[in-house]
């Protein structure tokens, strides 16, 4: 090949490079641009699906909550993330999301809990083939006061390359039978740096029902950073949390706080673990508030409700770790405790229930 030649094919590799440098300066930018929170404060709308009771929740009287995220739906015991380590991007098909949805659905109707609040519920995105897995469990859970939060919504992420994550529209659930006074959507802070792409847009909801003595039962339903977080996020975000509930509770009101805090909420851990387990900061827990599982039968909490999703579950040798659970206000009784065991068959988080009854 001549000097000519080898000039010009030089300058056709120099062009098909600088395009594709474009294209991906402009791809960046297009992705950081289309960057917004969702406002704080928001009054999030009330669903009446069928015809809920509509009635006072009562002081004596004993009613059950269950908390469950579940994944997306993605996550049966033989799945691995990617953000963790692990292999997948999205739902193995749509066909086994669905079938998973339906196990879930199941799982959840079985236990008839009084209140319900879910996580990483999402209503459009590619990882899940579009499914709205909102309309999916109000549809199997029949009727119900349904409250959706959104909290995360992403531009199309290009990453991983073989299996891009895409554009993903999630939320968190409350549902209950009891009639809705209020609910709001609280933002909560998250880093102001470039991992801000991977935390959109975290947030916890304030669900408040009437209780017959003209004071309001709170559910808090939350889900707090894992990815793209560092100290002082989850100081910020443990702070606002517990303001808010410091509020309600001076009220007169009777708080319980539920969902996956993305620490580990047992008083001890293991040293090499991942970032999101770090220990849950009890100490700085408002005063009048108490971890509920403390009151639990220690056989019904041995069980942790969430496994490291780098790899297919493993009972010998996977990491798992208790996130999961709910924090209550003293003027509310424990009545039972559990973790339930369903070793990660439909999520990599398995449920909490609790047993209360309001003083």
């Amino acid at each position: 090949m001549n000097k000519e030649k080898i000039k010009n094919v030089l300058k056709v590799f120099l062009f098909v490079l600088l395009g594709i440098l474009a294209v991906v300066v402009i791809y960046v930018i297009s992705v950081f641009a289309s960057y917004y929170r969702i406002e704080d404060n928001l009054e999030l709308k009330t669903e009446i699906v069928g015809d809920p009771e509509d009635w006072y929740v009562r002081q004596g009287k004993h009613y059950t909550i269950m908390s469950y995220n579940i994944g997306f739906g993605a996550y049966t015991y033989d799945y691995s993330f990617f953000m963790d380590g692990g292999e997948k991007s999205w739902a193995v098909s749509k066909d086994g999301l669905e079938k998973n949805l339906e196990s879930i659905s199941k799982l959840i109707d079985s236990e008839d809990a009084d209140f319900l609040t879910l996580q990483e519920v999402d209503t459009d995105g590619t990882r899940t083939y579009h499914v709205n897995e909102y309309e999916f469990f109000k549809n199997r859970l029949g009727d119900n006061n349904y409250i959706f939060a959104q909290n995360y919504h992403s531009a199309f992420l290009m990453y991983p390359l073989f299996e891009p994550h895409g554009a993903n529209n999630s939320g968190i659930v409350t549902a209950s039978r009891f009639k809705v006074s209020d609910a709001i959507r609280r933002s909560l802070p998250i880093s102001t740096s470039p991992k801000k792409i991977l935390d959109l847009d975290r947030c916890y909801s304030i669900t408040r029902y009437e209780v017959e003595n003209g004071k309001k039962l709170c559910i808090y339903n939350v889900h707090l950073s894992c990815y793209g977080s560092d100290d002082s996020v989850r100081e910020g975000q443990l702070n606002m949390l517990f303001s808010d509930m410091k509020n309600d509770y001076e009220s007169g009101n009777y708080v319980i706080c539920a969902g996956d805090y993305n620490h580990n909420l047992r008083q001890h851990g293991d040293k090499d673990v991942p970032g999101w387990a770090t220990l849950f900061p009890r100490e700085e827990l408002p005063e009048g508030f108490f971890m509920a599982f403390d009151q639990a039968l220690e056989s019904n909490i041995t069980h942790n409700t969430c496994r490291n999703a780098d790899k297919p579950y493993d009972p010998d040798d996977a990491f798992t770790v208790m996130v999961d659970g709910f924090i209550v206000s003293d003027n509310i009784n424990i009545c039972s405790y559990e973790n339930i065991d369903k070793k990660y068959m439909y999520s990599d988080h398995d449920p909490v229930l609790m047993e209360f009854y309001l003083e």
